[in-house]
């Protein structure tokens, strides 16, 4: 790769390293979060350290950076669902992340349809085409952030984005994000089947790589 530049996370200042991990760590599925406060006013919002936990249980998770207002209402209603974010969506997904105060609904003031959920209090994203609801299973606290797991206890997927039964990327056209400002859309998608180690040796695809 030639010559290279070293970066120590205890030299730097800590937003710096966080806007290089950002830029490495690329692209970042997005978690869009809605949530209801203990008093009920609905809460919606994107978090793009998001990933999957468990499979039995399915359990997903997200991190939010700081005490935001997910994080807040979560631990005091117990209760969310996870949006796909979608490229038609990518300007509301954005507004969305703006610290409009507790009081108000990003629903409303970015003007985002709801739909009721179906285990769950918190609302969907109308036309959000998948949605997971979930309860918390639990928070770890990291430093300036808390990592919320969510038990996924039902899924909701437009049909309209399924081929053979599954969600087709094709279909969903998710949003990612990069470092800075920047988000991805969905490019070109390669399929490549895996293979066991037995398979490996007899192939000869070994020698490939040597």
């Amino acid at each position: 790769m030639g010559v290279r530049s070293d970066f120590d996370p205890e030299e730097l200042d800590s937003r710096a390293f966080y806007r290089l991990l950002t830029a490495v760590i690329v692209p970042r599925p997005i978690a869009w979060v809605s949530s209801l406060s203990a008093d009920g006013i609905p809460n919606v919002a994107p978090h793009s350290f998001f990933t999957v936990s468990c499979v039995e249980p399915p359990v997903i998770q997200f991190t939010s950076v700081g005490r935001k207002d997910s994080l807040r209402n979560i631990e005091e209603t117990g209760e969310f669902v996870v949006n796909l974010a979608t490229e038609a969506l990518i300007e509301k997904v954005n507004a969305t992340a703006t610290n409009f105060p507790a009081e108000l609904s990003e629903f409303e003031e970015v003007g985002l349809e709801t739909e009721p959920s179906e285990r769950v209090r918190p609302p969907r994203v109308a036309h959000s085409p998948a949605a997971l609801e979930c309860l918390l299973h639990g928070t770890l606290s990291f430093g300036d952030s808390t990592v919320v797991f969510g038990r996924v206890v039902g899924a909701s997927i437009a049909r309209s984005v399924l081929t053979d039964g599954r969600p087709d990327v094709r279909l969903l056209r998710p949003l990612g994000r990069l470092g800075g400002n920047q988000w991805s859309r969905p490019g070109e998608v390669v399929e490549l089947e895996r293979f066991s180690y037995e398979q490996w040796r007899s192939s000869g695809a070994r020698s490939a790589g040597d």
